[in-house]
């Protein structure tokens, strides 16, 4: 449990500056965070696209609060329930992923830590 512990403490934080950029970049289009590297590696593009909100809500809200519940449930050593809930954010890592890298052409070095993360924990709660 420990290793899922540490991986949410980093995806809630990747949440948290995903969208303070989300949202800087919101208010000024030119502000260039660190992970703009270029126009193909670019964190602000997969954030700003139609596909950084599902329903209205921001996917960064999402790990915000993913993050914290797996984080509780798994300092109670609930690995079936950590198991149940990354099905989703699994899934939901894949379908971003493919949008991401085959439908935009954009590498997202921000999601594709996100990505892993969550694949991990997917792993890591069996």
């Amino acid at each position: 449990m420990k290793s899922i512990i540490i991986l949410s403490a980093i995806g809630f934080l990747l949440s948290i500056y995903a969208f303070y950029v989300k949202k800087n970049h919101e208010k000024n289009k030119s502000y260039k965070p660190f992970c703009d590297i270029s126009k193909k590696f670019s964190c602000t593009k997969a954030f700003s696209s139609k596909h950084g909100n599902l329903i209205g809500v921001s996917n960064t809200l999402f790990g915000i609060i993913f993050y914290p519940i797996v984080f509780i449930f798994a300092l109670l050593n609930q690995a079936q329930l950590i198991f149940f809930l990354s099905i989703p954010a699994l899934l939901a890592s894949l379908y971003l992923a493919y949008l991401s890298y085959i439908k935009m052409k954009n590498f997202c070095l921000v999601c594709s830590l996100i990505y892993l993360i969550n694949f991990l924990i997917f792993i890591f709660s069996q």
